[in-house]
């Protein structure tokens, strides 16, 4: 069985909108190695939607630095799982996840291979409410910004987590990454 991990970048005050955190090459080339190791990303409609808008090819040349670029195409020509009620077709090496998602994604997991990657807030709201996610990294910026979502609000009953690994990065970030205690 393949693991599903969770990756997402957070401030101290725990804002996770995506134009909050602080962007600079060592993140960029972590986030790109995360993605790599993963045999598809899981995402929802709103998270593939910014993600296609963001990092599609072609760019234009010139228009971002070339370890952005590296993290571009890395992400670009990841096979990705799009979960949505609303939308009719996918693209961008896409595929449409319908009906239950508990049992949509066990099936995913099943298949043989390295592992899922997804991101976002609500997707992997759910997915932790249903018990898939198998690791959680969240990638915590000194930053303080006062506003913006926050993660798993909401949440019905407490997750439990054990710190398995933790990496300190140049600009102050620090990226943990957590098991679920079983």
């Amino acid at each position: 069985m393949r693991p599903l991990r969770y990756s997402i970048n957070v401030t101290l005050d725990g804002c996770c909108d995506h134009r909050a955190g602080i962007p600079d090459e060592e993140l960029h080339r972590h986030a790109a190695e995360s993605i790599a190791r993963a045999d598809a990303l899981l995402f929802g409609r709103v998270t593939y939607q910014m993600m296609e808008d963001a990092w599609r090819a072609p760019w234009r040349p010139g228009t971002m630095p070339e370890w952005m670029e590296s993290f571009a195409r890395t992400i670009d020509t990841a096979k990705k799982y799009v979960v949505s009620s609303s939308l009719d077709r996918v693209d961008w090496n896409a595929e449409l996840v319908r009906g239950d998602l508990e049992t949509s994604v066990r099936e995913l997991k099943q298949e043989s291979g390295n592992g899922l990657f997804t991101g976002g807030v609500h997707l992997p709201m759910a997915l932790a409410e249903l018990g898939l996610i198998d690791e959680y990294e969240f990638v915590v910026h000194p930053r303080l910004v006062g506003h913006g979502p926050s993660l798993f609000a909401g949440l019905s009953k407490p997750l439990d987590l054990e710190l398995v690994d933790r990496l300190e990065y140049g600009s102050g970030a620090v990226a943990m990454r957590y098991e679920p205690r079983r």
